[in-house]
Formats: C-alpha cells, structure tokens, sequence
C-alpha cells in the first residue's frame, strides 16, 4: 500500500523530499502535485518504474508521448536537439509555468523512455514541490497524467485524498500538495517551422506570442 505524505509548496521539507527522491531511486512511483493537475512521476532511468505507469495507464510505452519535468531549462541540451531562438525565446518566457514544449529528442532520450518516439516533451512547472523533488534527484521525472473513465473529474484529480483512495495499491507514494487543478497543461509542438497549438489548457499560448 502506498504511502501518503503532506507537502507545502513554499519550502517543502527536505528530509521528506529526500524521501521521495530516495523512493524514487529505488524504483518506487508516485502522485504529485503540479501548477496543473495530478499527475504520475517516476526516475527517467528506472525502466520497471516507467513500465508500473505505463500499466496503470493502459498504454505502450513504445507508442506513448511522455514528458518529463525538469527543475528550470538547464537540462534542455541534455534531452532534446538543437532549439531556434525563437522556440527558446518562447520556453523562456512561459516558463516555469502551465506548458508542455514537445521538442525533437535527441539519441538517448527514446533510450531512457524505452519509446520509438523522437521526441519529448518538457515540463518545468511553477509549483515548489516538484521542482524540489527534480532539484534533489538532480535529473528529471517522467510525468504523465493520472488515468480517468466516466467519473467525474473534480473528484478523481483534484482532492488527494480520494486520489490516494484510489491509487493506493497501485503506486508507492501520493503526495498531498493541497488541492489540485482540473486544466492541464497547454501542449506546444515545436518540431515543426511553426509552433502548434496541440492541446489548448490552462497556459495562454497567444500570450507567448
């Protein structure tokens, strides 16, 4: 049964974020808070971790687009190829915040993702807990959303309580940040010669503009 831990996003303790990251390392996934909803996070280079959430999800992970969060943009050229000013310019700008950038992927990403996708999408969210948590990993979490049927979606990702209710014999860890959000994040697609709007969320595109 997972464990279920109260956080503060100001200041978030560190010996429980130590915790997380030492759960992490060992494998072990968790629910967590972001400036969006709730979502899953494993260690990017623990495979079994990686295949546990592609079970909850009902999906390949050779098929799937992941996203991985990162603290802030210094990890940008260890996981993604060459970015235009412009793209950068734009990351900048909408970052830390509610936006998922999909960039071209470079060698060892499809690698530690065990996914035939060339490319990967990069999250830095404007929320202390999971900042804090890649911070003290000192690489980034793989990040996907929590699954849902027909129920409704204030209760399945917004209350922790009732999430860990749910997920409690499925991951190792929830995290209790408060009360999520219901939007995701807004998805660009930056492969292209033209930024695309995939998916419209809570982050302003047009305002990055």
């Amino acid at each position: 049964m997972a464990e279920f831990i109260r956080l503060y996003e100001e200041n978030p303790d560190p010996r429980r974020i130590k915790q997380v990251v030492d759960l992490l390392q060992s494998g072990g996934v968790l629910i967590y808070p972001t400036d969006t909803v709730y979502a899953l996070g494993c260690d990017i280079t623990q495979a079994r971790a990686i295949e546990k959430i592609c079970r909850i999800k009902g999906i390949n992970p050779k098929k799937h687009n992941f996203s991985i969060v990162c603290a802030d943009l210094s990890h940008l050229a260890q996981y993604s190829r060459v970015i235009s000013k412009s793209v950068f310019k734009m990351m900048k700008k909408g970052l830390p915040g509610p936006f998922t950038f999909i960039l071209e992927a470079n060698t060892q990403v499809p690698k530690l993702l065990h996914s035939q996708k060339k490319t990967v999408g990069i999250r830095v969210p404007n929320h202390g807990i999971p900042r804090a948590i890649v911070e003290a990993l000192e690489h980034p979490i793989l990040s996907s959303s929590l699954p849902h049927g027909d129920e409704d979606p204030l209760e399945y990702s917004t209350d922790p309580e009732l999430i860990f209710e749910k997920y409690q014999h499925e991951v190792d860890l929830v995290i209790d940040g408060g009360y999520g959000g219901l939007i995701p994040s807004t998805v660009l697609d930056c492969t292209g010669e033209e930024v695309v709007c995939l998916r419209e969320g809570l982050g302003d595109f047009q305002g990055l503009l």
